[in-house]
């Protein structure tokens, strides 16, 4: 695969893997992804918009440049923007690669950074000397100004121009939560949006606070990634409930709408309307309970990302594709091409009695082997 250079969402000529659960791998334009959805499928988007969460500055007890890079927060509200966790680089900028930004001067609790207009301190490291938790100094109103004014989305070397807000901001976006641009979203615009209405395809959003990608440190990059808060609507808890019931599936536009959902089901299979923090780490051992395929951006092997992926897949198939992406030469990172990923289980058909209507009430499966009590008569392809 190679990087995309540049921060184009929906470039004409962006591709598309499919992998479907029998491991069978199909190329196509990425706009046609709608296509591959059946009516009563349900797809659900991340509708946070993404912070300019790195902040230029000075650490000022050693009078150091460093960047922080704000990557997690206790919750969604927007009140409760004192403290953050941060990632700390020294100097330099996007031009550098992350894994090849220096460290910043040793942070101790207690030092200062000033980061433009905001001034924060160090309130205490946080296992690695790179990732400390900090409290900004100022009125709730200032944060927010001060990030607007001074931030800029996290940068990556393999762009050639440097990032501006509206760049990641993916069509569909509403809060500012993201640390990183939910990017799989790139892929939605009306014509999708139109596509999946014709199709009988439903829509729905959660706000999950996107994390970082990468730090540039590996053992930094193993805890990857943190908790995230989210925020399930009660229109979208109801309509995944509502493609259950009808046999539909659950499509997850990104990775973190496959870790909102997952996490909100973990206790009971259930998916409730709220707000809450997505601790689990979704990989190859983890049975899913809500999705039943994503759309995503290509990923490379070792990456957070790339592990989510392993619980659609086997690791077999998921070598073929990548195969099939170095050999096409797919663009990968934010701006890249994508894949759609079904999960193996997903073409198991519906069982039913006889060879056409449902009578009453009786348990059968959905198209990805999910068990569901249905009360009406129903007829199947």
């Amino acid at each position: 695969m190679i990087a995309a250079a540049r921060p184009i969402q929906r470039p004409p000529d962006a591709r598309l893997l499919a992998i479907d659960a029998d491991g069978t791998l199909r190329h196509a334009p990425r706009a046609e992804w709608p296509r591959l959805l059946e009516r009563d499928d349900l797809v659900v988007a991340n509708d946070a918009a993404t912070l300019p969460a790195s902040l230029a500055g000075v650490h000022v007890r050693t009078g150091a440049v460093i960047e922080a890079r704000l990557a997690q927060r206790a919750s969604l509200d927007p009140h409760d923007v004192l403290e953050w966790v941060a990632v700390v680089f020294g100097a330099g900028d996007h031009r550098t690669r992350t894994e090849d930004r220096p460290a910043p001067p040793e942070l101790r609790a207690g030092d200062a950074l000033r980061l433009g207009p905001l001034r924060a301190v160090v309130l205490r490291t946080l296992g690695h000397p790179r990732l400390v938790a900090l409290r900004f100094e100022a009125t709730i109103d200032d944060i927010w100004a001060g990030l607007a004014s001074h931030g800029r989305p996290i940068q990556y070397a393999h762009l050639q121009p440097a990032l501006a807000l509206w760049d990641v901001w993916t069509p569909i976006a509403g809060f500012p939560a993201a640390f990183e641009a939910p990017s799989a979203g790139f892929a939605l615009d009306w014509r999708a949006l139109a596509d999946l209405r014709e199709r009988g395809v439903a829509f729905a959003t959660v706000t999950h606070a996107a994390g970082i990608s990468s730090t540039g440190d590996a053992r930094l990059d193993r805890r990857l990634p943190l908790d995230e808060p989210y925020r399930i609507p009660a229109t979208t808890a109801r309509a995944i409930a509502r493609a259950h019931e009808r046999g539909g599936r659950v499509i997850a536009i990104g990775t973190t709408v496959v870790r909102a959902l997952e996490s909100a089901a973990a206790r009971d299979g259930r998916v409730r309307a709220g707000e809450a923090i997505a601790t689990m780490r979704v990989g190859a051992h983890t049975p899913l309970r809500i999705v039943d395929a994503i759309l995503s951006g290509t990923h490379e092997p070792g990456t957070s990302h790339y592990e989510l992926l392993r619980a659609f897949a086997d690791d077999a198939t998921l070598r073929r594709a990548d195969a099939e992406l170095e050999g096409q030469a797919y663009r990968t990172h934010e701006f890249g091409d994508s894949v759609f990923v079904e999960r193996a289980t997903c073409r198991a058909r519906d069982l039913f009695r006889g060879p056409g209507a449902l009578m009453g009430p009786v348990r059968f499966q959905n198209r990805c082997g999910a068990a569901i009590v249905h009360a009406r008569s129903r007829h199947f392809a």
